[in-house]
Order: C-alpha cells, then structure tokens, then sequence
C-alpha cells in the first residue's frame, strides 16, 4: 500500500489517498464513519475521504458518516461542535453530533473522555451500521504514543503503538493518515479553503502528552527513532499473530453458536492461544493472567472455569463453553439487541420477545437435528414469548411466524481481534 507522501513538506493529495484506501479495504457498501473532532486532522480526513468516496476508484462506500463528539467540557464546545457539522455539511459529508453528558472536572478527565468517547463513536457506529471508522491519527502521534509507551515500561506488544487497521469486535478501526506529518493536513486544508477548532487543551502542558508534543515537534531525529521502534514491534507483533492463527485453526474448530471443540488437550495449547479462545469464548475484554491461565488447563477436564468460561468434556473431547452462570440477563429482542456481548439479533420479533440463554431448556419433540448436550447448549442464544421458546437459531428451531429472525456473533474474527502495521 502506497507510504506516507516522500517527503514532510508535501501534503498527501487525492490521488494519494484514493492509493491508501484502495490498499486498505475491503469496504463494505453501507456507511463508513468518520471520528470528526474539528481539529484539522480530523477535517482534513474527511475532506480527503469526500474526495475518494466521490470518485471512480471500486470498491468506495455508499456513504459517509461524520461523526462529533462534544465532551461538554468547554462552554464553547457545543457552538464548535455545530460549526465542524456546517463545513462537514459544505464537502458533503452527512454529520451527527454525539453530545456526552456524564463528564465532569477531576482526575484522569483525558483518560475518562477518550474512553467515554470511543464508547459514543462505537455505539454510532453500531446504531448506523458502520463496521468501518476512520480515524485521523498521523505521524506525530504516534510517536508520542511511544514515548509514553516508553516511559510507562511497555513491552513489544505496547511500543507497537497504534495499528493502521485495527479489529475490534464488530469493527475495524482505520488510520490512512498514520505516516502523514501533521503540518501536511493542514496544508490540505489551507488548500481546500477550509478552517478548523482549536482545541487548546492541545497546548496545555499540564498534560503529559502535550508536554511531549512540544518536545518533538521539533526534533525530526527523535521522531523517526520512535517511529522506527514502533515499525519493529509492531512487525514482532503481526509475526505472533500469525503464528497464534495457525496454531488455533490446527488445535480447535470453533461453532457459530460460539463453543469451541479443542483437537488437543488444553495444557499443550500455548498460553497466547488459550488466553484468546478463553476471550472470545467469553467475551472478554482483557486477557486472563498467567498464573490463572496455567490453573485453567491444568484443570479443565475436571470442568474448571476461568473468565466466563467452562471446560467441559463431551465425546471424547474438551470443549470450551460460555458458562451459564456468567451470561448477562436476557434483553428485548429488538432488531440489532446485543445479548452477552457475544450475539446480535436480526429480524424483528414482536412485543413481549427476549433474547437470552437457552439454559436448560429440554428440545422440542420436533426438531430439524438434534441437539447438542445439555452443558454445550446452556449458553446458546435464545428468543422466548415469556415462557415460551419461540425460536433457536442456531439450532434451526422456530415456532410458526419466527423463521425470518436471525442471530448473528459479534465478532467478525472469531478467534483473535488481529491487528496491521504497515
């Protein structure tokens, strides 16, 4: 896929960008979104992608989707909200501001506004249909992302910084313009006719990051050391990635209705391969530790759970299951309901429907196939009228009138959220 422009001073252009994003796909024909704080980067992604999403290339997106979170921390970040939604709407990007109201002043506010606020992006996402956002991350932060990294005592996994494509659950996290220096989006922008916030909390060296930004903006040699770092680690990094892939697709045969059937006994998979089929098993969002993972194996046929999941042993083999105990209470079964953070419905119900644990519920005396064993079915999502089991999709059961429903898992990959660094 085509680098950053040669050099520092020439501002990636459309032809340019049309290269990256073609080397960068595929993408799917709803809507792609954008993270728009106002800032020129952000503005200068958006105008870039308008410019691609409107061209000849194959392979664009139906449609864009700006998106503007307002923390609410400035008096005046709702009137810069609107002005970022008016030049959005003047290079023809749709907008939606995403208002959060549950940040107040105290300690750790960047840390509690970055979480608060990719939880807002993805939510919209999820809510538009968008698997797909496009973030403006460029040169400079990443390599303070690694500085910071550094001084905290990061590992490789860590001082890989911020991957180009990123895969989380049911969406990719995208950074075209991670090699691009940041003095070139704005000329992007100065190009085009068009202004940006400024966001002075930027500048406020009562923060750490800022505080490392004024440092290396000057220093190209510091810059291009970290950068290089970042290059390494995150090659280490797809390296190990690629070599946990091949170990699960030879150890284990995941099932759509999210168990896993182990081809070998679980104390001769590597810690890296049981800490992701134990994530993705049971949803989690953090890797289990060490010691807690070598107890696991050592006891998984004797039924031992770690992190929302169960060993279970059924003909002849051990399985990983979600434990029924640890699944979240059902939800309305609406079109899009996220259950267990594991599946989402397609299709809509009707009043009174709930989507939750199969648990143990006895099959039908009609069925399409039987069934799998009580311990390897709890977990399976289900619809009920009340009582009443209306529909298992995933074992082809479903009452008259509930045929056309559908449940999907979350996760696109279901083995591993893999990552690319260019």
């Amino acid at each position: 896929m085509p680098a950053a422009p040669a050099t520092d001073a020439a501002p990636p252009d459309a032809a340019w960008f049309a290269g990256r994003m073609a080397g960068l796909g595929p993408w799917a024909g709803g809507p792609v979104a954008l993270a728009v704080s106002g800032g020129a980067d952000s503005l200068a992604l958006a105008w870039l992608t308008q410019r691609w999403q409107a061209g000849t290339a194959q392979g664009r997106p139906d449609r864009l989707l700006g998106l503007i979170v307002d923390h609410r921390l400035r008096p005046e970040s709702a009137d810069e909200a609107a002005l970022t939604a008016r030049r959005l709407a003047a290079i023809g990007v749709e907008s939606r501001i995403l208002r959060l109201d549950n940040l107040g002043p105290g300690p750790a506010i960047a840390a509690r506004a970055r979480a608060a606020r990719y939880t807002a992006l993805f939510a919209a996402c999820r809510e538009a249909g968008a698997i797909d956002l496009l973030l403006a991350h460029h040169r400079l932060d990443q390599a303070e992302t690694v500085a910071m990294r550094e001084r905290a005592g990061s590992r490789e996994r860590g001082l890989a910084a911020m991957a180009t494509i990123a895969e989380q659950r049911d969406l990719r996290l995208v950074r075209p313009l991670l090699g691009c220096p940041p003095q070139g989006l704005r000329e992007v922008l100065r190009a085009a006719g068009l202004g940006w916030v400024e966001d002075p909390s930027n500048a406020d060296h009562r923060h750490t990051r800022a505080r490392l930004r004024a440092g290396l903006r000057d220093d190209p040699d510091a810059i291009a050391a970290l950068l290089a770092r970042a290059a390494a680690a995150g090659s280490a990094r797809m390296r190990g990635e690629a070599a946990l892939a091949d170990e699960l697709a030879a150890c284990c045969a995941p099932t759509a209705y999210g168990a896993v059937a182990l081809r070998v006994a679980p104390a001769r998979l590597s810690p890296a391969a049981l800490s992701a089929l134990v994530r993705w098993v049971g949803a989690g969002a953090f890797a289990p530790g060490t010691n807690a993972l070598a107890t696991f194996a050592a006891r998984a046929a004797a039924g031992a759970t770690l992190g929302g999941v169960r060993a279970v042993r059924s003909a002849g083999a051990v399985w990983l299951v979600r434990e029924p105990a640890a699944c979240a209470a059902p939800v309305a079964a609406a079109d899009g309901a996220v259950w267990d953070a594991r599946f989402r419905l397609r299709g809509r119900p009707g009043d009174g429907v709930t989507l939750g644990a199969l648990g143990a519920q006895p099959p039908p005396r009609v069925v399409a196939h039987p069934w799998p064993k009580p311990a390897l079915r709890a977990a399976i999502p289900a619809l009920r009228q009340g009582a009443r089991l209306v529909a298992v999709p995933h074992l082809g059961f479903f009452e008259p009138g509930y045929a056309d429903l559908g449940v999907e898992p979350v996760w696109r990959d279901p083995l591993l959220g893999r990552a690319l660094w260019p």
